[in-house]
């Protein structure tokens, strides 16, 4: 993941915005080090030290200045990282009693001088930042910013599986509709069965949310038998029982991959991985703030086609809330050529960026869900295509030649036309000639 210009908005965000209200002071760099220079010699006694550790693994900027500027704003973005992180937890540590403070750790790996390091912990993609938690490693996909870092950090240290004791937890459950989420109803946490969906639910932790519950009275709501597990796609309404209950460690992770491609999914700052993840080169591409009037009824249409079409495995929606992205709205408008002040839907090549976008009559009237339907079916089908304006540019300009060769032939023409007008005023004056002749013998 290349992080480019989003650093720089770290520290300016957090060094210079401070409100005088206790509770609202963002934190500022306070000189201390935190970042570790990572080598063959120390890695493994520093990440020791830590319950977390998070690693940058980064191009080698020996001999190029513009390298290792870069490199200095990106080791002090990491540096103003901790320093939030630990505030984040102490304060969760205070909320939650349950819950133990982690120590979170920030390391930097070079990619020439720490080769041997890189491949004793599975570093394979420069520029990339790998999370390092419970034996299980993770490759961060999101903005490097430190209120998205630090989010998804948290998340990386709760528990992969999250227990529904009661109604409020259940009805929060029910809440939660934009990620893959499972649950499951086993006897208790000692059940062998459990203990298979836990280690599974390790194997997609943070990404995908794992639920279960140990009451009858709450699995009897969510219409769930002793030992099976429900998966539920984002924004569908019904649940998937998953088949063969009770089920191994494997024959889940099995399953899950099988499926884990939703008919709409949402991008997010914390998971733009998404993105790499296309049908044939191409995606469909939907922009829609969930906040504005004219984006929430348009996303309501978008759901309702998905669920209609949520067995099409052709099928997969990239949802964007252009809220959540503000930096790359004026990119977006650009290279697309659209406005996003409105919904837009289109399909977009992931190599070059040409795209085709459906065209609303009335931007105050919605598409309907048959107009949606339709419009992705002719994508589905081939009959709208990115590619064609490549296609179109080359008839253009075949079109233009064919006029020139036209405008050539009516030159001719003309030309053959007025050599024809010559040659029978040369005939009409000989005629005349003729004439006079004749005259002229008559007279005498």
């Amino acid at each position: 993941m290349k992080w480019g210009w989003v650093l720089l908005g770290v520290f300016l965000s957090l060094g210079t915005l401070s409100w005088g209200e206790k509770g609202l002071q963002i934190p500022e760099y306070d000189g201390k080090d935190r970042v570790h220079d990572l080598n063959a010699k120390n890695y493994k006694s520093i990440m020791k030290k830590y319950d977390v550790m998070v690693i940058y693994y980064h191009k080698n900027a020996d001999g190029n200045r513009h390298a290792t500027k870069q490199l200095q704003i990106e080791e002090l973005a990491l540096e103003l990282l901790a320093s939030p992180a630990a505030m984040v937890y102490q304060l969760a540590a205070q909320v939650l009693d349950d819950l133990d403070d982690e120590d979170i750790g920030f390391g930097l790996v070079d990619e020439k001088k720490d080769m041997a390091v890189a491949k004793k912990l599975g570093l394979d993609e420069v520029e990339s930042i790998y999370i390092f938690a419970d034996n299980e490693i993770i490759e961060y996909d999101g903005e490097l910013a430190a209120d998205t870092l630090v989010e998804f950090l948290y998340d990386v240290i709760e528990d992969p599986v999250e227990i529904i004791d009661n109604e409020r937890e259940l009805k929060g459950f029910h809440n939660i509709d934009e990620v893959i989420k499972l649950v499951g109803y086993f006897k208790s946490e000692k059940s062998a069965h459990f203990i298979e969906y836990d280690d599974a639910a390790e194997e997609f932790h943070p990404f995908y949310k794992f639920y279960a519950t140990f009451d009858p009275k709450i699995a009897k709501k969510l219409k769930l038998k002793l030992n099976e597990v429900d998966f539920y796609e984002p924004f569908m309404e019904e649940p998937v029982t998953i088949p063969g209950k009770p089920y191994t460690e494997a024959e889940l992770v099995d399953y899950i991959e099988e499926h884990d491609r939703p008919t709409l999914r949402k991008l997010e700052p914390h998971s733009m991985e998404k993105w790499e993840d296309d049908i044939d080169g191409e995606h469909i591409v939907a922009f829609a703030e969930e906040d504005d009037p004219d984006g929430f009824e348009f996303l309501e249409i978008l759901k309702e086609v998905a669920r209609e079409n949520t067995d099409n495995p052709n099928l997969s929606i990239i949802w964007i809330d252009p809220d959540n992205f503000p930096l790359l709205v004026p990119y977006w408008e650009k290279t697309f050529r659209i406005d996003l002040s409105s919904p837009q839907i289109g399909v977009v090549d992931v190599e070059d960026a040409d795209s085709v976008w459906m065209e609303m009559d009335d931007q105050d009237q919605m598409p309907t869900a048959d107009e949606l339907e339709q419009w992705i079916e002719d994508v589905l089908s081939g009959k709208i295509d990115p590619d064609d304006d490549d296609y179109e540019v080359e008839d253009d300009d075949d079109d233009d030649d064919d006029d020139d060769d036209d405008d050539d032939d009516d030159d001719d023409d003309d030309e053959d036309d007025d050599d024809d007008d010559d040659d029978d005023d040369d005939d009409d004056d000989d005629d005349d000639d003729d004439d006079d002749d004749d005259d002229d013998d008559d007279d005498e």
